[in-house]
Parts: structure tokens; C-alpha cells; sequence
């Protein structure tokens, strides 16, 4: 009786792990001087409100519709869900990213989990690993927390951009923690072109 019942609980803690593991990866921890540790600790405690940033309010709407309905199924709370694809829009575009980019890299970072925790502990929708939160942020930060998990994801991808000039392969690579290896890069834009293109963005 109890092997059986140590088999089902070793089975239902196996499950979990299926869940809640994602394709996170591990983020390098990297001495930062101390102007780039400045700027992202600055970014890090913006306090602004989240809020759709448009030319119009109608196209900053219709974007809301849009992705609001691609995501139903995996966010079926529709104010949790709208509440949520304002502040990627919000937090990725201060930090001068495409928030559909940064959608397709939650869809391969978390599900869209928003308690995802990784193997190595990386943590919530963008999977950020702890040691930001000591290196850039203050001890009271939860990165489960909704609008810090996006505003360190996406102030890290940023940090990336940055490093390596532009190159979104290479920043996805060390974001991902595997830099120089195609799978990740590739899996995030395919995400991205896939499902969250958004026609206002095709040239």
C-alpha cells in the first residue's frame, strides 16, 4: 500500500514538473559596469501605469481585440487576459521591443504560465532567473508578480539587444542562455511570425 501510494505521489510530482517546467533556458549571470547597471536599474523601477501605446486610440483597440483573441484559450479571463496584453505592450515598447516579439518569446519561455519555474529557476512568463532581481532590482521584487516579470524580461532582451548591436538571433541566444546554437532563436521567431504578427507591423 505504500509503494502504491509513493507511486502515485512521485507520479502527480511528475506532472507537475511537465507543467511547470518550460523551454526556459539560464541566463548568464555577467558583470555589468556600473552606467549599464544604472540605466536597467532605472528601468527597473519605472512606476508608470501600463497603457496601449498608439497613434490612435481606435488602432491601439483594435490591436487589444486582436491579440485578446488569439490568446482566449490559454488566458481565458478576459480582464486578466486584456490587462495582461497591455502591460507586454506597455513594457515592451519603453524598452524599444516588439511586443509581439515579446509575446512569441513568452509563448516558448512559459506557456503563458505565469508561475512557470524552470529546472535552474528561472521564473514566470519571461523566465527570469533570480540573480537579476539582486544585480538590478531590490529584495522585494517577486518575479511572479505580473508587470515586474514582463518589466525584467523585457529590460534583460533590451540589455541583450544592446550587447550584441542589434542582432536578435545572438540576443535570444543569451537570453536563452544558448548562445551560438540556432533552436531557440528560431523557435521564438517562428512563435512570433506564427502566431502573433500583427498586420499593422508588415511592411
Amino acid at each position: 500500500m505504500l509503494k502504491k501510494l509513493f507511486l502515485v505521489n512521485l507520479l502527480g510530482v511528475s506532472l507537475l514538473c511537465a507543467v511547470s517546467l518550460c523551454f526556459a533556458g539560464n541566463q548568464r549571470e555577467e558583470p555589468l559596469s556600473n552606467s549599464v547597471k544604472a540605466l536597467m536599474q532605472k528601468s527597473i523601477s519605472d512606476l508608470g501605469s501600463p497603457k496601449l501605446i498608439f497613434a490612435s486610440q481606435e488602432e491601439g483597440q483594435a490591436w487589444l481585440a486582436d491579440m485578446s483573441q488569439r490568446l482566449q484559450k490559454r488566458m481565458p479571463d478576459q480582464a486578466y487576459r486584456e490587462d495582461f496584453l497591455r502591460s507586454v505592450h506597455y513594457e515592451a515598447t519603453r524598452a524599444g521591443l516588439d511586443p509581439q516579439l515579446v509575446l512569441g518569446l513568452i509563448q516558448v519561455e512559459s506557456g503563458f504560465k505565469k508561475y512557470a519555474f524552470s529546472s535552474v529557476g528561472a521564473r514566470g512568463y519571461m523566465q527570469v532567473m533570480p540573480f537579476w532581481v539582486k544585480s538590478i532590482g531590490n529584495p522585494e521584487h517577486n518575479l511572479f508578480h505580473l508587470r515586474l516579470n514582463l518589466r525584467y524580461g523585457c529590460t534583460i532582451l533590451r540589455h541583450y539587444l544592446d550587447i550584441e548591436r542589434g542582432d536578435l538571433y545572438r540576443a535570444l541566444g543569451r537570453y536563452n542562455g544558448s548562445l551560438g546554437k540556432p533552436q531557440y532563436p528560431n523557435l521564438v521567431v517562428g512563435a512570433w511570425k506564427k502566431h502573433w504578427q500583427y498586420p499593422l507591423n508588415k511592411t
